[in-house]
């Protein structure tokens, strides 16, 4: 099974996320198939930068979030467009 989860880059006390796809057999710092993004929560704001398309195509071939990554993903609007895709557009072809 795919997953979508965070893997840690950085030094110590200062640590970033990459948001990638991954193998969910594979380690959490281990090979990942694709890298979608990344996260740094240590400015204030937190930046998170993700690449939608990529995301959206994991997302609509089955890949699971994990709940952090999840969470970032609602707060771009990503689950929005995803909830979009898979109902709104079955409700016009229905019309």
């Amino acid at each position: 099974m795919v997953k979508i989860r965070l893997t840690r880059m950085g030094s110590i006390n200062k640590p970033f996320y990459r948001i990638v796809a991954v193998d969910s057999r594979n380690k959490r710092d281990g090979k990942y198939i694709e890298n979608i993004g990344y996260y740094d929560p240590k400015h204030n704001p937190a930046i998170v930068k993700i690449e939608e398309d990529l995301a959206l195509k994991w997302l609509k071939v089955g890949a699971q979030p994990s709940q952090t990554v999840r969470s970032l993903f609602k707060n771009a609007g990503i689950l929005q467009k995803m909830h979009e895709f898979k109902y709104v557009k079955k409700e016009t072809a229905t019309e």
